[in-house]
C-alpha cells in the first residue's frame, strides 16, 4: 500500500505543478507576448484567468459550507 501512496502523491503533485505553471505563465508572461504569435493558441482568452478561479473558489466554498453542514446536522442527532 505504501508504494500506491507514493505513486497517487507524486500524480497529485505533478498535477497541482502543472496547473501552476500553466496558470502562471497564462497570466503573467503572455500579456507581454504578441498576440499573433502562435502560443496564444495554447491559452483561453484572459478573461477566463479570473474567472475560473473564482467559480472554482465559490464550488469549494459551497462544498465546505455542506460539508459543516452535515457534519453539524450528524452531531446534533448524536445528542438527541
Amino acid at each position: 500500500m505504501e508504494l500506491a501512496d507514493k505513486a497517487v502523491g507524486f500524480l497529485l503533485s505533478y498535477i497541482s505543478l502543472s496547473i501552476f505553471t500553466y496558470y502562471t505563465f497564462w497570466v503573467i508572461i503572455l500579456p507581454f507576448v504578441n498576440n499573433d504569435h502562435f502560443i496564444h493558441r495554447y491559452f483561453l482568452p484572459q478573461e477566463y484567468a479570473i474567472l475560473i478561479p473564482v467559480f472554482a473558489g465559490m464550488v469549494l466554498l459551497c462544498f465546505l459550507c455542506i460539508f459543516i453542514g452535515f457534519v453539524m446536522l450528524k452531531s446534533k442527532k448524536k445528542k438527541a
